[in-house]
């Protein structure tokens, strides 16, 4: 698929020397930092040094006091406390982080994690009827519940309390609950929106901790759970996110929790582990366990106190993982096979494609694979509990969201954000659906938007690539959205010696500037410009910097994500 470059805009040459000179940088480097909007050495220090002081006081979330004081009620009563969350990796790790602290602090407790397939989303009737059954009079929901305005009323008749612990967009009307902990809410004057799940459910941590005089150590423990759950999450890396996320890659690649610690051993993969080494080892495995099976055994992973109980899992969360790539090829095949069959399907700049027998589990991935392969607004559907229940997935730039919206009359409920979401409807509403998203989409998508774009932050030469530029680069980590990997585009590069073929359709070659070193080249999935890349030809490429350890060597390498002969 051939990718638009996109340059960033440069700018102002006066403020890129200015800040350049102040912290004795190269101007590229003051370059991204003004694209960061760090303009002068003090914020540029708080950027470059992440420190546990800038993480925010608890309390200046609206309804941080109802809460605490709420658990510190039923604690002293010998209450019986649930512990409710969802079932991917950012509600797994919120119920680990906030049932492991609590349970130091109050026997009478439990958690529940809804079943995808029985009970759906959210809170669930089946859930609330669990805790009323049980005994369980106060509820803390983590990662879900701020729409569930219906379910916290019928818990209310029930005489069962919630404490809700969401980071998702409130609707017109909040749930009836005991305290609603979300910064989205409007009228919450927390200084930072973005935090996961688990985020909110740390906080919650923090301010009983603090409250009630414990240690800071009591709650930093988990820190390397809540960097999980901001990696799998997709929230954007800045702010308080990146200081929980800095010092939580911190903890992970030197003091994991158990289940942390043998997940990382099954993955295949032991140290020095980054974000997005996380998105891709860590968070399939445990999203596994729900979509295959049961997210209680995720939870049971990482709340596990010793190595065999924690060894077990893990096996068996890698078993369901294996099991789970077997069902994404199998419904990717089958959808593309759908698609391309169908002129109509392949001219449209939507897709939706259905099979009642696709399982639900993965539906998700398989929206993301298509997304990737056709590059455009993608639902995927499938039968489930009498209704079809979808996953959709955008393209830079497009509010799928807001397609939705415009859909609305065909759906029974759906939910999400700008680039993910999710959405049931009934059957025959299918083949209207897919033609109301199509004419949505269509309506309101530019042209741009459907031809993926690589965005490039800045130019450089190879040989402004040395040690200590490389040293300050490392330092803008941990990436992720909002402060991803830089990449920069060098133009006239020539190859050095002959470029191979590796792997599946990579390309390793090594390439020199007029002027330059040596570098490393690795091409992932660029094959076809192998014919294109010949000697004493020039040609331009776009790039990541990253280091490469090969038996303890470690060396500078370029991961080029795109090639054009110049």
């Amino acid at each position: 698929m051939n990718k638009r470059w996109a340059i960033r805009e440069v700018p102002a040459i006066d403020d890129i020397n200015h800040l350049a000179t102040g912290l004795n940088i190269d101007p590229v480097l003051s370059t991204l930092l003004l694209h960061r909007g760090i303009k002068n050495y003090d914020e540029a220090k708080y950027f470059f040094r992440p420190d546990i002081r800038h993480l925010h006081d608890p309390f200046l979330m609206q309804d941080m006091e109802k809460a605490i004081d709420r658990i510190e009620t039923a604690i002293a009563a010998g209450e019986k406390i649930m512990i409710y969350g969802d079932y991917d990796v950012d509600g797994t790790t919120a119920v680990a982080v906030v049932y492991s602290f609590f349970k130091n602090h109050h026997s009478n407790i439990e958690y529940y994690i809804p079943d995808r397939y029985k009970e759906g989303y959210g809170i669930s009737t089946q859930g609330i009827d669990y805790a009323s059954a049980n005994g369980f009079s106060l509820i803390i929901a983590l990662d879900c519940g701020i729409k569930s305005v219906d379910k916290i009323a019928y818990a209310n008749k029930l005489g069962i309390d919630f404490i809700i612990c969401d980071h998702h967009t409130p609707g017109e009307e909040l749930p009836d609950a005991i305290a609603v902990l979300d910064p989205k809410r409007a009228d919450c004057g927390y200084p930072f929106k973005e935090l996961s799940g688990c985020g909110i459910g740390f906080k919650l941590a923090q301010a009983y901790a603090e409250k009630n005089d414990l240690p800071f150590e009591d709650v930093s423990r988990y820190f390397d759970l809540v960097a999980v759950s901001i990696a799998c999450d997709i929230v954007p890396i800045v702010g308080e996110n990146r200081v929980l996320a800095y010092f939580g890659l911190q903890k992970l690649n030197s003091d994991p929790c158990i289940g942390l610690k043998i997940l990382m051993g099954v993955a295949g993969k032991s140290i020095s582990y980054t974000i997005s080494d996380i998105v891709f080892l860590l968070g399939p495995r445990i999203n596994a366990a729900g979509r295959i099976d049961d997210a209680k055994h995720a939870v049971e992973l990482l709340i596990a106190c010793n190595d065999e109980e924690a060894q077990i899992k893990g096996d068996l969360i890698n078993i369901k993982n294996t099991e789970r790539k077997g069902h994404d090829l199998q419904i990717t095949d089958e959808a593309l096979g759908m698609i391309g069959d169908s002129q109509i399907l392949i001219d449209r700049k939507s897709t939706v494609v259905f099979n009642e027998n696709w399982h639900k589990g993965v539906i998700g991935i398989v929206a993301s694979r298509l997304t990737e392969k056709y590059y455009r607004p993608t639902v995927v559907l499938t039968r489930s509990n009498g209704h079809v229940a979808g996953s959709a997935r955008s393209v830079l730039g497009y509010d799928l969201y807001e397609a939705l919206c415009g859909c609305s009359d065909l759906l029974i409920q759906f939910g999400g954000h700008k680039y993910a979401a999710g959405l049931t409807m009934h059957p025959e509403n299918v083949e209207a659906f897919m033609d109301k998203f199509e004419e949505v989409v269509s309506a309101t998508i530019t042209a741009e938007q459907l031809i993926q774009q690589i965005q490039i932050d800045a130019e450089l030469r190879l040989t402004q690539i040395e040690p200590k530029f490389f040293r300050i680069l490392n330092q803008f980590a941990p990436f992720g959205p909002e402060n991803m990997s830089p990449v920069f585009l060098t133009k006239n590069v020539y190859v050095s010696g002959n470029p191979v073929l590796v792997g599946q359709n990579h390309i390793k070659m090594t390439v020199m500037q007029e002027g330059s070193a040596l570098f490393d080249c690795i091409a992932f999935g660029q094959g076809e410009q192998l014919s294109q890349i010949k000697k004493d030809v020039p040609f331009d490429i776009c790039y990541n910097i990253e280091e490469n350890v090969w038996r303890e060597r470690r060396t500078i390498q370029l991961n080029v994500k795109g090639i054009k002969v110049s």
